[in-house]
Order: C-alpha cells, then structure tokens, then sequence
C-alpha cells in the first residue's frame, strides 16, 4: 500500500532535518510545505487564497512591524489560518499525485484536524508525526543565531523575543490539536537524535494498518 508520511511542527522543530534523515533511511522523495505554498501562489488567485498572499513580497519593516504590534496569540491564529490555505495544495499532491507511490511531506502547514480529517478518507495510507521542541533556550539560540521571519541580523532582539513567544505558543497548540485528534506526537531531544529513530520504527511497525497515536508523547532520550 503506497505511504504518505506527514512530518509536522513549528517552527524550528526540526522537520525539514527529520524528513530528509527519514527520505536517506527509506529511499523515499520528500517534500516542504513551504514548497508548496511557493507554488501555489504562482498558480491560484489571490481573492481565493487571502490568507496565502497576506506576507508575500512583505519587507523586514513591515515583518518588525507586525510582530511588534500582534501578539503571540493572534499570530499562531493567522498562521494557522494561511497553513490551512496551503493545506489545500498538500491535500491535492497527497490525492492526486501519479509520480510517486510513497513519500515525505513536511512542514509547519500540517494541522492536525486536516490530517486527520486526511487520514479518514484517504486512500492512501498516512502516517503523521508531530514534533514538539519545548527547549526554550535551544529555540532562543536557534532564533537569534539564524533569525526566523529572516536573517537574525536584520531586526531587533525585541521581535525575536516576540518571535520565541509565538514559536511557544504554536507549540502548545500543535500539542493539544495532536492529542484531541489521537495523532502521534513526537517529543525530541535534537542533541541525540534518537527520536529519527523512534519515527522510523513507528513507521516500519505500521505495516498496512494506519498510525493510532493514542495522543501519546515519545519523549526519546538516547541510550
């Protein structure tokens, strides 16, 4: 039975590294929903997909400016609402794809009740993942090395903060969708990355029966 395994996470989690090991591990192509939604707005209109479009082309000002001025509630809010709009592209690779018979997708734009929404009425089997990474000062250093809205250099540490508290507070969402919708969720440890592992075991155990992830946290610590 053709498998499509769904990586999921906030920013920073880790996923793009995780789906790329797990593509090495199983010979399997993947993809980022990042990707994606890049595509899509070349090919949908604007006026059907607001919410894709609301940051494109957006400068590093008006990034400071938004982050400075929204709160870290209201921006996990919008952000879900432009990953449910990218979702839409997800769903239609995942359906209606002919090239590949397995593979990876992964990114921020996986929300748990559309996946499981997927799992209910796909014909292909799919696995998903969700990482969480509550290390606080692993995201902080994360953060103000690389920057997330862009290149860490280019604004203040006062919206990298603003930026820290959203990545939170998504994270705490991700977790509590995960668990209301029985999906698996991945608790890791990227200084021993055992987790990838863990991952690949749920996987080769998952034969042609899907995931049931019970809501559980695999909270993975190298041995």
């Amino acid at each position: 039975m053709n498998k499509v395994i769904l990586i999921g996470g906030s920013p920073t989690a880790g996923k793009s590294y995780t789906a790329r090991k797990i593509a090495e591990e199983l010979k399997l192509p993947w993809i980022s929903t990042d990707t994606i939604r890049d595509q899509m707005r070349g090919l949908v209109r604007k006026e059907d997909y607001p919410a894709l479009f609301r940051f494109n082309n957006a400068t590093v000002e008006m990034g400071v400016e938004y982050l400075t001025n929204t709160s870290a509630a209201d921006i996990v809010k919008i952000e879900v609402e432009e990953n449910a709009d990218t979702w839409k592209g997800v769903k239609a690779l995942i359906d209606r794809d002919y090239t590949w018979k397995s593979f990876i997708v992964e990114g921020v734009a996986l929300l748990p009740k559309l996946v499981a929404q997927q799992m209910a009425t796909s014909k292909k089997q799919t696995l998903p993942f969700f990482l969480i990474d509550d290390d606080v000062e692993r995201l902080r250093q994360t953060i103000y090395t690389r920057g997330l809205w862009d290149a860490a250099d280019k604004y203040p540490d006062s919206v990298k903060e603003k930026e820290i508290a959203w990545v939170l507070e998504y994270n705490k969402y991700l977790e509590r969708e995960a668990k209301a919708y029985n999906l698996p969720i991945i608790k890791i440890d990227k200084e021993r990355k055992s987790y990838i592992q863990e991952i690949l075991k749920q996987i080769n155990n998952a034969g042609d029966q899907k995931i049931q992830g019970g809501g559980r946290e695999d909270d993975i610590s190298c041995r």
